[in-house]
């Protein structure tokens, strides 16, 4: 076992930096680097007192082994997300937690499994095979949408930001004539970071000033929610809103906190996501016609469409753990309270699970990607992105012959969710 690996202040800083995950593939040259020196490396603040140092694990094979050892490494008490000592100061004081928001993700066992019980089986495919009908016409009426526009358009504003946003409302019981607002707390919430996002000038914006706004959204969605479970203690439907509202874990109904951050997450990990592997699609589908005109031709080529599009595009871009007792990774020494990155872009792209990592490869088998984790934190909503996406494409390659590139795609400046944020293409009518 060797001394600590230090990654030096000009690569460490494109780690934490928003904008270099905009730039795709200058991104991934350093991941690349990193992981073939240094797989497991300590990342430093140059301004004492900045951040905690946390090791980050860029590795396939030891990103898949700490997600599924959830007794050694733990997503509290340390923040499940990278966040500055200015942000997490500000937290303890609104809320008394590390997060400003407490959810599935941020609970260990016993509370964690619990928890994810109250709705796991209404995300089983068995379940979800009731929305079929209305995810049909509803992707039906977005392509032909589209189609109105004329033979150009936004792909992300047009169909893949509104499709799964309208989904995740429906079965949380929100309106249409609000959806806008949703939305805009989202981008708030997760795309604080990019100016095109938060709509708010974040981007000029002191850290404690941008916390500020963002627990300004969060209290928005606490207001807004605690509505929703209100009428839905009174009545009753069969969708999630109701399975949350009504929940009882140990005799007991949800601490209105939490019942919050159960809303929260699924309404906002529940279309963000979605919306940015569907977009992937979509770009590799435009960039490679041949492709195209094959899955159009044999629709059994979709399910791999849609899993490279997941793995390809890697929505959620890392989460952080914490070591519960001292252990090795990678060569290197971790000590019980270490903090840990998880970072699944560099995780997704490890040559040594992904044949050549970077090209989409829809016939990819096995495609073991990371993008929805692994053990028991995996995505709780990962059937309804596959059955979102595969509907969507099944309604696009029944209308439109052609798809390609009228533009250059732009993504997500953010270090946590991420994705292409314009798709500018060109379609041809079947």
């Amino acid at each position: 076992m060797s001394g600590p690996a230090v990654l030096p202040g000009p690569i460490a800083r494109q780690v934490i930096d928003p904008h270099a995950y905009a730039e795709w593939h200058g991104l991934l040259d350093t991941f690349d680097e990193i992981r073939a020196q240094t797989p497991v490396a300590l990342v430093a603040p140059e301004t004492e007192g900045l951040f905690d140092p946390f090791w980050l694990v860029t590795r396939y094979d030891d990103v898949m082994r700490i997600s599924k050892d959830n007794a050694g490494f733990l997503n509290n008490p340390r923040p499940v997300v990278f966040s500055f000592n200015e942000a997490i100061a500000f937290s303890r004081a609104a809320t008394g937690s590390n997060m400003l928001v407490d959810s599935l993700v941020v609970f260990d066992a016993p509370i964690h499994p619990k928890y994810r019980k109250l709705t796991q089986e209404w995300f089983m495919p068995r379940s979800l095979a009731r929305l079929e009908a209305e995810l049909k016409a509803l992707a039906a009426r977005m392509v032909e949408q589209m189609l109105e526009k004329g033979g150009e358009v936004d792909f992300v504003k047009e169909v893949s930001g509104p499709y799964p946003l309208r989904v995740v409302m429906q079965i949380l019981g929100v309106p249409p004539e609000d959806e806008p607002r949703m939305l805009m707390l989202t981008q708030q919430l997760f795309g604080g970071q990019d100016k095109d996002l938060s709509g708010t000038g974040m981007e000029n914006m002191t850290p404690d000033q941008v916390v500020q706004i963002v627990a300004g959204a969060v209290r928005s969605f606490e207001d807004y929610f605690a509505a929703i479970a209100e009428d839905r203690r009174k009545h009753p439907t069969n969708d999630v809103a109701s399975v949350i509202a009504n929940a009882m874990v140990d005799g007991q109904p949800l601490p209105p906190r939490d019942m919050a951050g159960y809303y929260i997450i699924v309404a906002t990990a529940g279309h963000d996501t979605t919306s940015a592997s569907t977009a992937g699609a979509m770009q590799a589908l435009a960039n490679d016609p041949e492709q195209y005109a094959r899955v159009r031709a044999d629709r059994s080529l979709l399910p791999g469409i849609v899993e490279e599009a997941i793995r390809w595009t890697t929505p959620v871009q890392h989460f952080m753990r914490t070591a519960a007792e001292d252990c090795e990774i990678g060569g290197q020494a971790i000590k019980a309270g270490d903090w840990l990155m998880l970072n699944y872009v560099a995780a997704n792209h490890d040559p040594a699970q992904f044949a050549d990592p970077r090209r989409f490869d829809a016939a990819r088998s096995p495609n073991r990607h990371l993008a929805f984790g692994a053990g028991a934190h995996q995505c709780l909503g990962l059937h309804l992105a596959r059955l979102e996406m595969r509907i969507l494409f099944e309604a696009i390659l029944d209308r439109i012959a052609a798809v390609e590139p009228a533009g250059e795609a732009k993504r997500a400046s953010s270090t946590f969710v991420g994705g292409l944020k314009t798709l500018p293409i060109r379609v041809t009518p079947a």
